[in-house]
C-alpha cells in the first residue's frame, strides 16, 4: 500500500512518539491534524452498531456532511444515536485517494472537503429526525471551512450555518461533538455548539487558517508557523482555553499510523460521554445546556474610572446642511467610464440612498453604536446595563499589538468594547437594545460580545422585554483565536432562551455583516436589512474572488441581491427603523392581547 508522508515525516530518525511530536513546530502540528491518511468520519462508523445512512442526496457538496442512524453499546444498554459527520474526502486510503483525485467529477463532488448549503441543510434535517426519534446527536468534525463561493452565498450559506447552530442550541436531545482532525472556521463551529466537545489528541481547532492569519497580520503567508503558534490551535491548547471539554488520547501515536488504538480510544471516550449525557432527563436538557454555556468564554472587567477616561458619544451620521441642499462628493468618485466626478451631491438623495454613492457605490459612512441608539430608541431613553457595562476584552493569547489596538479603539469609539447593551423604549415599548461599533476593531465578534449578549438575553427574559440587536462586523476576532468563534454557539443558546420565553427577537442587519457576525446574531429573529447595505454574507467578496479566480456579480451581497434570493424579512432606511420596529412590536402586542382575551 502506498503512503503519504509530510515533509517532517521524512526526516531521518523521526519517530511517532508523543515526545518527538511535541518537538514539531506549530504549523507542522497543524499539517499533522489533516494528514490525508488520518481516519475520517466513515472510518469511525465501525465503532457504532446498526449503522444506517439517511438523507443521502446528490446535491453539490452534500456528501461532505453525511448522516447515519446508529446505536452505541454502553454498560447498560444500546443508546440510539444520530451521527452527523463531516467527511472531508472520499477515503483515508492514500492509494485510492490519488486515483479518485485524478477524476475531475470526483474532485468536483467532494468540493475539497468544504460543506455547501446543501450539506448544512442535511445536518439540520438530521437534528430534526434525532429529536423525533429520541436519538442523542453526535457530530464529527473534520473541515477546512465552509465553501467560499458566490454559489454558496446565493444558497444562503451564512443562514444555513446559523440554522445549524440554532438547531443544536434548541435540540430536545443531548448533543456531543468530536473534532477528529481539523476543525476550522464556520464549517466547524456550525456543528460544535454541543453539550460536550471532545477532540482527538492531534486534532486542531481554529478560527482562521495559519496562512490566512499570517497574510492579515504580517502581509505575507510565509509566517504561517508564527501565526499558528500565536493562535494556539492545537487540541491541547483548546482544552487549556476551556473550549474543549476533554481530549481523546491517541495512545500509541498519531491516528494515521496507529489507527486501531486511536479508534478504540475514541470508542471509550465517546461511550463515557454518552452515558453521562443519556442520564440527563429530556425535560432538563436545555437547562443543563444553559449551565454549560454560561461558563464559556473569558473576559476582563474595567473600572468606572477607566471608562470615564475615554467615554463619549461618537456619531458618524451626516446631518442635513443648515444653509445648503448639497454636500461635498467623496474625493475618489469615478463614473462607469472612469471619469472623475467632482460635483456636489444632493443631501436628500444621499440620505435616501443610505449614504451610498449612486455613481460608484462608495459608502460615505458606517454609523456608530451611538447613532443606532439615537435612531432606533426614543430620545434619552437608553440606559446601559450595569451587568455588561464593565465587561471588556481579554488578551488570552498575548496576541501581537492586541492590547494597544483595544486602547486605540476605546478612544476612537468612546466605548469600552465593540458591543453595548441597555434598556430603552421604542415608541413607548420597553426593550433590551444591543448595538455594535464597526469602528471598534471592525465590530469583530469576540468573547466579550458573546458574554454581553448572554447577559442581555437574561435581562430580557427576567424583565419580559423584547430583544433588539443591531449587527455589524467583519467576522470572528482572530486576536482571541478559536475562543472568539466558540462564543457564537453561546450567543445562539442565549437567543433561543429569549424565544423560548415567548419574547420577540428583532435583528437589524447593517453594512458589513460577515462571517461570525452573520452566522451568529444576524441569522436570528425577525431580520430588518438596512436599505442599500452591502457586504452581507459568510465569506467576504475579496476572499471569494481570490478563491475562485472570478469576479463576483454586480450587486453581490447587497440587501437588494439578498432580497432577490429570498433571505430578507424586511428592509428599512436607518431613519425608518424606529417606526418599523414599533409597528412589529405593536402587532405582537395586539396578537398577545387577542390570545389572552
Amino acid at each position: 500500500m502506498e503512503h503519504f508522508y509530510l515533509p517532517f515525516e521524512k526526516k531521518e530518525g523521526l519517530s511517532s512518539s508523543h515526545e518527538t511530536l511535541e518537538t514539531l513546530s506549530e504549523y507542522e502540528k497543524y499539517q499533522l491534524s489533516f494528514h490525508p491518511e488520518r481516519p475520517k468520519y466513515l472510518d469511525y462508523l465501525t465503532v457504532f452498531n446498526g449503522v444506517e445512512e439517511c438523507l443521502q442526496n446528490d446535491e453539490h457538496g452534500s456528501c461532505v456532511i453525511q448522516t447515519h442512524r446508529a446505536t452505541l453499546k454502553t454498560a447498560e444498554k444500546l443508546v440510539p444515536l444520530m451521527l452527523i459527520g463531516q467527511q472531508s474526502g472520499p477515503t483515508s486510503d492514500f492509494s485510492i485517494m490519488k486515483k479518485l483525485m485524478k477524476d475531475p467529477e470526483s474532485v468536483k463532488r467532494w468540493n475539497h472537503g468544504m460543506p455547501t448549503p446543501a450539506a448544512f441543510r442535511k445536518a439540520v434535517e438530521a437534528i430534526g429526525i434525532a429529536e423525533m426519534e429520541n436519538r442523542i446527536i453526535i457530530t464529527i468534525i473534520d473541515t477546512a471551512g465552509a465553501d467560499p463561493t458566490e454559489e454558496s452565498e446565493a444558497g444562503g450559506i451564512a443562514w444555513k450555518i446559523g440554522h445549524c447552530m440554532q438547531a443544536l442550541a434548541e435540540a430536545q436531545v443531548p448533543t456531543l461533538s468530536v473534532i477528529i482532525n481539523r476543525g476550522c472556521s464556520g464549517g466547524a463551529i456550525a456543528l460544535t455548539g454541543c453539550d460536550g466537545v471532545l477532540a482527538m489528541e492531534f486534532a486542531t481547532y481554529l478560527v482562521i487558517s495559519p496562512e490566512a492569519c499570517s497574510s492579515i497580520l504580517f502581509r505575507t503567508r510565509d509566517k504561517a508557523n508564527l501565526a499558528a503558534e500565536i493562535s494556539q490551535i492545537t487540541a491541547r491548547e483548546a482544552l487549556a482555553n476551556g473550549i474543549v471539554d476533554d481530549l481523546i488520547r491517541e495512545p500509541e501515536g498519531p491516528a494515521h499510523r496507529f489507527r486501531e488504538s486511536a479508534m478504540e480510544s475514541f470508542r471509550k471516550s465517546v461511550t463515557i460521554w454518552i452515558e453521562k449525557l443519556d442520564a440527563i432527563p429530556r425535560d432538563c436538557v436545555f437547562a443543563a445546556r444553559m449551565l454549560r454555556w454560561e461558563k464559556i468564554g473569558q473576559w476582563n472587567t474595567i473600572s468606572e474610572e477607566d471608562i470615564r477616561s475615554f467615554e463619549k458619544p461618537v456619531t458618524f451620521f451626516i446631518p442635513k446642511p443648515k444653509k445648503a441642499l448639497f454636500v461635498a462628493r467623496h474625493k475618489k468618485c469615478m463614473d462607469s467610464e472612469g471619469r472623475k466626478m467632482f460635483d456636489p451631491v444632493l443631501y436628500s438623495k444621499l440620505l435616501a440612498d443610505n449614504f451610498v454613492c449612486s455613481t460608484c457605490g462608495h459608502r460615505y459612512v458606517r454609523l456608530t453604536a451611538h447613532d443606532y441608539i439615537d435612531l432606533v430608541l426614543d430620545k434619552d431613553s437608553f440606559r446601559e446595563h450595569p451587568e455588561t457595562r464593565y465587561i471588556s476584552d481579554r488578551d488570552i493569547l498575548s496576541f501581537p499589538d492586541y492590547q494597544r489596538k483595544i486602547e486605540e479603539a476605546r478612544h476612537k469609539t468612546g466605548a469600552a468594547s465593540s458591543f453595548i447593551t441597555g434598556d430603552g423604549t421604542i415608541d413607548g415599548h420597553a426593550v433590551v437594545f444591543c448595538a455594535t461599533n464597526f469602528n471598534f476593531l471592525g465590530g469583530s465578534f469576540c468573547m466579550s460580545t458573546g458574554e454581553k449578549i448572554w447577559q442581555a438575553a437574561k435581562i430580557a427574559v427576567a424583565r419580559r422585554k423584547p430583544l433588539i440587536m443591531q449587527a455589524t462586523g467583519g467576522g470572528a476576532r482572530m486576536h482571541e483565536g478559536c475562543s472568539s468563534m466558540v462564543s457564537i454557539p453561546k450567543l445562539h443558546v442565549a437567543i433561543s432562551s429569549v424565544e423560548k420565553a415567548g419574547l420577540p427577537v428583532i435583528t437589524i442587519v447593517t453594512d458589513p455583516t460577515l462571517g461570525g457576525v452573520a452566522i451568529g446574531m444576524a441569522s436570528r429573529g425577525f431580520r430588518i436589512f438596512e436599505h442599500n447595505a452591502g457586504n452581507i454574507g459568510f465569506s467576504g467578496k475579496r476572499v471569494i474572488e481570490q478563491y475562485t479566480g472570478r469576479h463576483t456579480s454586480k450587486e453581490f451581497q447587497t440587501t437588494w441581491w439578498l432580497q432577490q434570493k429570498g433571505f430578507v424579512d424586511k428592509t428599512a432606511l436607518p431613519t425608518q427603523l424606529r417606526r418599523e420596529i414599533a409597528g412589529i412590536l405593536g402587532c405582537r402586542r395586539h396578537e398577545q392581547q387577542g390570545v389572552v382575551s
